[in-house]
């Protein structure tokens, strides 16, 4: 049986976080989509899947202060931790597997670039969308990055799902009334193209 945490737990012990696909110097993207979205710099927002990304970093300079990082590997989460610093004790930090998240409290924004469309099992797809509104106050922004149809089939060894706005809207289902779609062809550590789509929703 396949273990998500040890895959992923795996992947940051023998990569750096700068050679893996993902990896971005800077999430100009989700940065814009999060600045349009409306949050005030002291709503709780939470970057699901973001251990290694700069993301954090980038919204606490741009003084956000009521951040939350989730992942489901250790290892990623300790290399951000170490990378803010001081700063690193003003975040909320989750190790978790995003199916089985025990949501705390509720967030005003839930930023997710890469980790849904690894969950290839309608069950996962569904206890993910209840985390999510379980987690997501009325009016709250949700925005999630996924590959796009004809982009990789799969990443990091694993299957994966391509989605297009109607393929997400119909797993998200009626609470979440689509915003903008933006599109980003990423160039990976590597040199290779993915295509990537950039949905944000509010839920309502």
């Amino acid at each position: 049986m396949f273990d998500r945490k040890s895959h992923w737990q795996h992947v940051y012990q023998q990569r750096s976080v700068t050679d893996v696909s993902w990896y971005q110097g800077e999430p100009t993207l989700s940065l814009d989509l999060i600045e349009q979205s409306g949050v005030n710099r002291g709503d709780s927002i939470i970057d699901v899947g973001g251990g290694a990304s700069v993301l954090v970093d980038r919204l606490c300079s741009a003084g956000f202060t009521n951040l939350s990082v989730l992942d489901i590997s250790g290892n990623a989460l300790l290399n951000t931790k170490n990378r803010l610093g001081e700063q690193a004790n003003g975040v909320e930090w989750f190790e978790a597997d995003i199916t089985q998240f025990e949501v705390p409290h509720p967030f005003s924004l839930w930023h997710d670039r890469a980790v849904f469309h690894f969950l290839t099992e309608e069950r996962d797809r569904q206890s993910y969308v209840r985390r999510l509104n379980d987690a997501l106050r009325p009016g709250g922004q949700l925005i999630i990055a996924a590959f796009a149809i004809g982009g990789p089939t799969k990443c990091s060894d694993l299957d994966i799902v391509q989605y297009d706005l109607e393929k997400l809207m119909l797993v998200l289902g009626e609470e979440f009334e689509f915003v903008e779609e933006r599109r980003e062809l990423h160039i990976t550590p590597a040199n290779k193209e993915q295509k990537f789509n950039y949905f944000r929703f509010e839920k309502v």
